[in-house]
């Protein structure tokens, strides 16, 4: 289909992480990280002694990079970054922001959410117009 973004096939597209300790831990766990080469990983934890600055750096890293598919992100960090967070449009990688242990969800800052709602608005009305 013309328009899409094709993901690569090559080799496994990753999931990257920017989150607390524990929920990085527990992905972790289940065999989601990843070290190459370089040593570049494909996670962050954030921390009290981790800045702004750096969790922007990691957003950008990770949604720039060709082998990334899905970049899971502690609600209560994409809250830090909100703005780099609701200017990504791109398909690939998604965004997904996540609960943590210390900070529950809170569907009103869901960007991916509220885009979704804004679409069913604009059908509904767009239907009701028939």
């Amino acid at each position: 289909m013309a328009g899409r973004t094709p993901i690569r096939t090559i080799n496994s597209a990753l999931i990257a992480m920017i989150a607390d300790e524990d929920t990085v831990t527990g992905f972790l766990l289940a065999g989601v990280g990843n070290v190459d080469l370089r040593r570049k990983t494909n996670y962050l934890i954030v921390d009290s002694k981790t800045t702004v600055k750096q969790i922007e750096d990691a957003f950008k890293d990770f949604t720039s990079r060709e082998d990334v598919a899905v970049v899971l992100l502690s609600q209560y960090i994409a809250n830090m970054i909100r703005f780099l967070v609701d200017s990504y449009n791109k398909p690939v990688p998604a965004i997904l922001e996540i609960p943590s242990k210390d900070h529950p969800y809170d569907p009103a800052h869901d960007s991916v959410l509220s885009r979704v709602k804004y679409l069913f608005n604009t059908e509904s009305v767009a239907s009701g117009r028939r």
